[in-house]
């Protein structure tokens, strides 16, 4: 079994910060000397917000697990269920990372993951929401949904002993300057300075997917600057007006709603002939250059503009 058999229950893309790899890398590394001067391991829950998340859940599932906690930390009996999940993180140690996200704080995350009800876990692996367990779950059930999780992600896993607690998790990989000017820029408004620090870094490794990512998704947003969304809405009842349905798939993009962007702009290519679907076409392959080119939601979308189109 592989980590695609499990139901993807939405997309994490909408919910990470352009701009917050640099701000997490610095978070992570002032956590990390704090452990080291107090002699304690690196801790295996962490709080993620808007902020950290790209770093704290998505990078950091790309080599391990992480279980992705959605709560409301005021409410008594959400807090007594993260202790029975720090209890188990803290017995199988190193075996996953458990983040917890109050979605009463952040609110974006829990709309990139079309989040119904809180509490709720999520095992996020190589970037993707891989199995969920909404509500709250005994202690049982979540030792036997555990257990499964764990049987199923057994051959893409460290053994036990080898995670971020065993000493043999390999170093990562500096992160590229023009990546970091890049993310400065973001941070200080600049798109012009982000993309030149971009461009920089494809004229040295013109396959840097890092790179393409961050030029195709602030393509995203300078279309979408200045644009009045409740105006796209309303256009959208002009079925001859193209440019609207773009928009609104740009917008959805940037909510996270990755499927609905998709379907948006093949039923345009599907309903409409010559220029207008050729606009929308291309519009859609534009926007699966801001996902990995094997994200599950790219590979149904080009089964379907395929049947759109022929």
């Amino acid at each position: 079994m592989s980590p695609a058999d499990f139901t993807r229950p939405g997309s994490l893309y909408g919910a990470v910060d352009l701009g917050a790899r640099k701000q997490a890398l610095e978070a992570q590394a002032r956590r990390e000397a704090a452990a080291q001067e107090t002699g304690g391991a690196p801790a295996q829950v962490v709080d993620v917000d808007d902020a950290n998340f790209a770093t704290e859940v998505v990078e950091r599932s790309m080599n391990s697990l992480v279980l992705l906690e959605l709560t409301v930390s005021r409410a008594e009996q959400a807090r007594q269920y993260s202790l029975l999940l720090e209890k188990l993180t803290a017995e199988h140690a190193g075996r996953w990372t458990l983040a917890r996200v109050d979605v009463e704080v952040s609110r974006q995350i829990a709309q990139a993951l079309r989040v119904q009800n809180v509490p709720a876990l999520y095992a996020i692996f190589q970037g993707q929401p891989v199995a969920v367990v909404p509500g709250i779950a005994t202690e049982p059930q979540l030792r036997d949904w555990l257990a499964q999780l764990m049987e199923a992600l057994a051959q893409y896993l460290p053994p036990p002993g080898e995670g971020p607690e065993g000493g043999a998790r390999p170093e990562e990989a500096p992160v590229d300057p023009d990546i970091l000017d890049a993310e400065r820029a973001i941070d200080a408004g600049d798109l012009d300075g982000a993309t030149a620090a971009y461009e920089r870094l494809l004229a040295r490794s013109p396959n840097d997917q890092d790179a393409k990512l961050g030029l195709a998704g602030l393509g995203l947003i300078r279309r979408t600057q200045g644009v009045d969304p409740a105006d796209v809405e309303r256009r959208l009842g002009d079925p001859a007006d193209i440019e609207a349905q773009l928009l609104a798939a740009d917008f959805e993009m940037l909510s996270g709603e990755v499927d609905a962007a998709f379907d948006r702009l093949i039923g345009v290519v599907r309903r409409t002939a010559g220029e207008g679907r050729d606009r929308a076409r291309l519009h859609l392959l534009g926007l699966f250059d801001t996902l990995p080119a094997d994200d599950p939601s790219i590979v149904k979308a080009r089964r379907n503009l395929a049947s759109a189109l022929f």
